[in-house]
């Protein structure tokens, strides 16, 4: 599901979470990357690698939570083990950090997010609530 995902955010251009967008925009670039590219597959493989993928962006099962949650995590792990990395060149805050972060984590894992709020809390030089 990640890896299907990905393929589309390749071809349509991946929006940094840190970064200014058009939402809108970004969305239908990777509604149509993602059917241009399952497009030139056999009409079956393409209608699974669609669907894997909308269930992935719509977040509705509890597998395209986790995969959502995993996406999340990854970036967050980056930046906590590189002495703040984007979040440095983009002037995060800790709290932009649990808003932009938490509530996708936490939907697919609340362990997860449990770990990650301590690791922003130990980069961010606090005591994890």
């Amino acid at each position: 599901m990640l890896l299907i995902h990905d393929i589309v955010e390749i071809d349509a251009g991946d929006a940094p979470i840190h970064g200014v967008h058009d939402s809108a925009a970004l969305e239908l670039a990777e509604q149509q990357a993602a059917e241009r590219l399952f497009g030139l597959l056999p009409p079956d493989q393409a209608e699974r690698l669609l669907s894997v993928w909308r269930e992935f962006e719509a977040a509705e099962s509890a597998d395209a939570r986790f995969a959502k949650a995993l996406d999340r995590l990854q970036p967050l792990l980056l930046n906590t083990l590189t002495e703040g990395g984007t979040w440095t060149e983009n002037s995060v805050s800790e709290q932009q950090v649990h808003e932009r972060y938490g509530p996708t984590i936490s939907a697919g894992s609340p362990a997860l997010w449990a770990h990650a709020r301590t690791l922003v809390a130990r980069h961010f030089g606090n005591r994890p609530s």
